[in-house]
Order: C-alpha cells, then structure tokens, then sequence
C-alpha cells in the first residue's frame, strides 16, 4: 500500500521523533519543519499541503538507485542534489520505504558526528 503525503510525513516525523537525541523546530522558515541531531540535519518535513514531501540524506550510490526505481523519489529539495533525496506520495512509497529512509539519514548525520557527540543507543 502507497503511503499517501499526509500519512508520509506523519511517519517520517513519528520515526524521527523516537530516535535519540532528536530535536525539531522551524530554524529556515515557517513551512519547513526540520530534525536534527546534536545539531546535524538529517531530515526534512515541507508543511505546505500542495507538496507534502520529506527530504533525507542518502548515499548518493544508494540515492541513484532509489530515483530510478520510484517516480516520486527526487534528487533533495532545498539541499545539496548528491547527497540528498526528496520522498513524495506515489506507488510503491511505503511507511517501511519512508521508516528505513528517516533511520539511514539519521545514521549519516550520526556517522559524522564527533564520537563525543554522538547519542549513546539506538
């Protein structure tokens, strides 16, 4: 089953919200609401109801194949295009597709985190 956008961005948000160490707010401006951790960005939640897409990190070998495999997958809204892809309603976008997307952003902005810094559990 097709996650449509209002339930995409419900899920991407639930599962952002469960990892450690996350914390959200509007730091660009009102219609995007952006999730960090210590202080990284790694994901992105666009309010506007006419465009109901996240924006994640993604290895860009990974990214390729993920764009060529779904129509709604595109190169990342409002971020470097190599490193980041944007998710938006179609066929085969699933909460597991959108679930596994948020957590392997997280992972990457984790992965380049002092060691220090980064969350204790996952």
């Amino acid at each position: 089953m097709s996650a449509a956008g209002d339930r995409l961005q419900d899920t991407a948000r639930r599962t952002a919200l469960a990892l450690p160490d996350v914390s959200h707010g509007y730091p660009f401006t009102p219609g995007l609401d952006v999730y960090k951790v210590a202080g990284r960005v790694f994901l992105i939640v666009t309010d506007d109801p006419d465009e109901q897409i996240i924006t994640v990190k993604s290895e860009p070998e990974h990214s390729r194949t993920l764009k060529r495999g779904y129509a709604s997958i595109t190169p990342g809204r409002y971020l470097d295009k190599r490193h980041w892809i944007s998710l938006g309603p179609g066929p085969g976008i699933t909460k597991r597709l959108v679930t596994d997307a948020v957590e392997d952003s997280y992972d990457l902005a984790v992965e380049r985190l002092p060691r220090r810094d980064r969350p204790t559990a996952r």
